[in-house]
């Protein structure tokens, strides 16, 4: 499984405008509602809040990676945002969260969800891929940083 197979250049947020976990997590989801209309952001943001009430998916070294599953989605969809400044994502490190990974499967795609979360964890896992990111000029660097990325993967 690519990356590139469930996140699109145009779903690459180069500065999420949020300061706070909420907010980046409605943000996320208007960016996945685009791709995405019928939905409609409110659906998406439920269920990225309901996940987070479980426990937070802010990971380690600056990543998050929001993430559930949802009726009536036809395929997996992902988008990525970028905070320079960081924001308290309740990380496991206590760490400010940099860099944004939200994924939203379909309901009954379970196993597609692992698979998934399982190839940003390996992607993200370099702390010199993380930081060119941080560097990165545009949305469509990130993206290409990404796509090269993971076809070494």
């Amino acid at each position: 499984m690519k990356i590139a197979e469930f996140l699109k250049p145009e779903a690459v947020i180069f500065e999420l405008s949020s300061s706070s976990k909420r907010d980046v997590l409605h943000e996320l989801s208007q960016s996945l509602a685009r791709a995405n209309p019928a939905l409609g952001a409110g659906r998406f943001a439920e269920v990225l809040l309901e996940r987070e009430k479980q426990a937070s998916t802010g990971i380690a070294e600056g990543l998050a990676i929001p993430h559930g599953r949802l009726a009536g989605l036809p395929t997996l969809m992902a988008c990525f945002g970028v905070s320079r400044p960081g924001i308290d994502f309740e990380a496991a490190d206590g760490k400010r969260t940099h860099l944004f990974f939200a994924l939203v499967a379909p309901e009954n795609a379970a196993g597609l969800h692992l698979r998934a979360l399982s190839r940003i964890v390996r992607l993200f896992k370099s702390a010199q891929f993380r930081d060119a990111i941080l560097q990165a000029t545009s949305q469509e660097s990130i993206y290409a940083l990404i796509a090269q990325e993971d076809a070494k993967a």
